[in-house]
């Protein structure tokens, strides 16, 4: 009876590591189970740790980063999926004209009355919302967004205004943890 007790303790305490180990070597684990997606090019997809049963426990996502320290990853805009940099510096989610348009966020000329410093300088732009703003099974409704012409902006940015509707962001051992 103790060795079936000393057996089903090991099993558990492994099977409990599991998201640890995939979480921060998710690369590996999947390129020794075959199940690689086969691009020599480094995947800048978030791994999604799988919530608990009960809704309460939250959405997690974590993002690890890029080879110059940003966080990058697939995102979807009103259903449409776009590279974004999550930018904490950021006061609003910032996307270019184009990305807008693709995505159904309604801006004309005329809007174009706000001005945003950038990192190449000052730039028209646009207040607008998002209906949903979604990575992985983290999903945020009705996001300020600013609206920037594409010469301004690109790349997608994920500012505060989508973060600071989250439970909790973290960063840690280059990795971005999101938690809804």
């Amino acid at each position: 009876m103790l060795r079936k007790l000393i057996i089903f303790g090991v099993c558990a305490g492994a099977s409990a590591s599991v998201p640890t180990l995939y979480e921060k070597h998710g690369d590996t684990l999947q390129a020794m189970l075959g199940t690689s997606t086969g691009s020599d090019a480094p995947t800048q997809r978030p791994i999604e740790i799988a919530a608990a049963s009960t809704p309460a426990s939250g959405r997690r996502v974590v993002i690890d980063a890029d080879t110059r320290g940003h966080f990058t990853a697939p995102f979807k805009i009103n259903g449409r999926a776009v590279d974004a940099m999550v930018d904490t510096g950021a006061t609003l989610v910032a996307i270019n004209l184009s990305t807008a348009r693709r995505a159904g966020v309604k801006v004309s000329a005329s809007d174009f009355t706000r001005e945003a410093n950038t990192a190449n300088g000052i730039a028209k732009a646009a207040l607008a919302r998002i209906d949903r703003l979604e990575i992985g099974r983290i999903t945020v409704e009705d996001v300020p967004v600013a609206v920037l012409e594409d010469k301004a902006l690109s790349t997608t940015l994920v500012g505060m205004s989508f973060l600071s509707r989250l439970k909790k962001y973290q960063v840690e051992n280059g990795t971005l943890l999101l938690v809804q």
